[in-house]
């Protein structure tokens, strides 16, 4: 008893873990297969974005006009209502398509409307198609159209230089980070609930092992492999498909190092789900309440923006979203981890209240 070692006792449980863990179809399909099929197919979908065209009102337009108002009556476009420097930001990034300032002329002047469309280089076809609907809004509303368009209003349309982004560069991180949910709340529920049921924790109890020494080991066998899943969906987005890596390595270290943390985070909810459940086919149940709203609601497949505003602040929350607009940030804008402090702050809340609950009701037999 006195050679006996908890390290090596942690070395040979994670050895064991790994092994269960790639026995695993359940493990393989979300760790791997699920979040390649969607980039799969995403990324043969070619650069544009499918959703609607986002645009912001530019500084100093007047909001006011009946034009405007029209405007905002058109299904196709989706306003954007931010501060100047909000709005401004979004339009370096290629957040918003363009945006808009719709000024009224003086009376009697010609035109009687001067519209300035300010467009996101990336999105000049988007930009485009603006401008023949502010033209077709123009001439659905006056049947003399043809003779008194140059009277009406007059359509500018300037170019505002933005890197390109592909679809590719919103689906991967919320594929990944959807990923590392999924296979954290499930594997982890589903490892410790057989080991209670099955009694190899109590029979674990007999041995001089420490109760850390199994949480750890477990953990530190699910952080490999998921970490593994990690860069094998990057190099794939990467290498296949165009997926941005602003700053080449370094992003890529800043990818995996908020990937970790996250892992460690959304084990907690696993931990939860493994001491609630009442049975093996209660915990695919209890899961899903946990990983289906936020595979929805948090921005992993299309922005949160289009979702009804009473129901965004909700989506905000999330601790799904924090790691989606991490990534995102650090892949395509080259974020370093500093610049996403805050929802690393975030995600170590949501950690914190987590593993304060597991605390609480985690089972050991």
């Amino acid at each position: 008893m006195a050679n006996y070692s908890n390290a090596r006792a942690m070395r040979a449980l994670i050895k064991a873990s790994l092994q269960g863990i790639f026995r695993t179809p359940s493990a393989i399909f979300f760790g791997f297969a699920f979040p390649l099929i969607f980039i799969l197919v995403f990324g043969t979908m070619g650069g544009g974005s499918a959703f609607r065209i986002r645009i912001a009102h530019a500084p100093g337009s007047d909001t006011a006009t009946e034009l405007n108002f029209i405007l905002h009556q058109v299904s196709v476009l989706r306003w954007i209502h931010e501060d100047t420097a909000k709005v401004n930001k979004m339009l370096k990034e290629g957040d918003i398509v363009a945006t808009l300032d719709v000024r009224k002329q003086p009376l009697d002047s010609v035109p009687e409307y001067k519209v300035f469309i300010n467009a996101a280089s990336s999105e000049m076809d988007k930009a485009e198609q603006l401008k023949r609907i502010v033209e077709g809004v123009v001439a659905s509303q006056d049947w003399k159209i043809a003779k008194r368009q140059a009277e009406l209003v007059k359509v500018e349309l300037k170019e505002s230089s933005v890197r390109e982004s592909q679809n590719i560069d919103f689906i991967l991180p919320g594929q990944l980070a959807f990923s590392l949910l999924a296979s954290a709340v499930f594997g982890t529920a589903f490892v410790f609930f057989n080991l209670r049921q099955t009694l190899v924790l109590k029979r674990f109890f007999a041995t001089p092992v420490r109760k850390e020494a199994i949480v750890i080991s477990e953990g530190i066998a699910r952080m490999i492999f998921q970490l593994l899943s990690v860069v094998t969906i990057i190099a794939i987005g990467y290498f296949f498909f165009g997926f941005t890596l602003y700053k080449g390595w370094v992003t890529f270290i800043n990818m995996t190092l908020i990937c970790a943390l996250c892992i460690m985070v959304y084990m907690g909810f696993g931990f939860i789900v493994s001491s609630i459940a009442r049975n093996d086919s209660s915990i695919p149940i209890t899961a899903n309440i946990i990983v289906m709203p936020q595979m929805l609601l948090a921005g992993t497949f299309f922005p949160i923006e289009v979702f009804p505003k009473w129901l965004q602040p909700l989506c905000r929350a999330l601790p799904l979203t924090f790691l989606n607009d991490a990534l995102r940030k650090i892949s395509f804008y080259g974020a370093n981890l500093w610049d996403v402090r805050y929802e690393i702050l975030a995600l170590l809340i949501w950690g914190i209240v987590i593993y304060a609950v597991t605390i609480k009701i985690f089972k050991w037999e």
